[in-house]
């Protein structure tokens, strides 16, 4: 089956971080707008860090054509939420231009970041730390 879907024409892809996971859909159209979980960017990621992070993509690449840009994004935190976001972005731009590949693995967006958090050891308080050890 072809990436780019006949009838809507929309390139899907999936970014994931940590525990989150964003399932994305490209379309083209007149003016860029993102759309997660059926809000608007800012009414979904209040911090303008978070929604930097989602536009890095586009950023990096400095493209002259608009998109809409669909999210359902699930689990995790809101910021692994905004770097799943970037990552699914990031890989459906790629989808769509092989050219764009280069920058956008030069920023590190098409890396899906591998550290989580690590499981909780038994007779330890966490997932490292020792209980405090008494001499007497």
């Amino acid at each position: 089956m072809s990436a780019v879907t006949k009838k809507t024409k929309y390139i899907p892809a999936i970014g994931r971080r940590k525990t989150a996971s964003a399932q994305v859909r490209l379309f083209e159209a007149a003016k860029t707008e993102v759309i997660i979980n059926d809000k608007k960017l800012s009414e979904y990621f209040k911090t303008d860090d978070q929604i930097k992070i989602v536009n890095d993509a586009f950023n990096t690449l400095k493209l002259d054509q608009e998109f809409k840009v669909t999210v359902l994004v699930k689990g995790g935190g809101l910021h692994a939420q905004a770097e799943a976001v970037r990552h699914g972005i990031s890989r459906a731009l790629v989808e769509r231009d092989e050219a764009s590949r280069v920058p956008l693995k030069k920023e590190g967006f098409l890396k899906r970041d591998p550290r989580s958090k690590e499981r909780n050891k038994p007779g330890l308080r966490g997932a490292r730390r020792a209980p405090q050890w008494s001499k007497r």
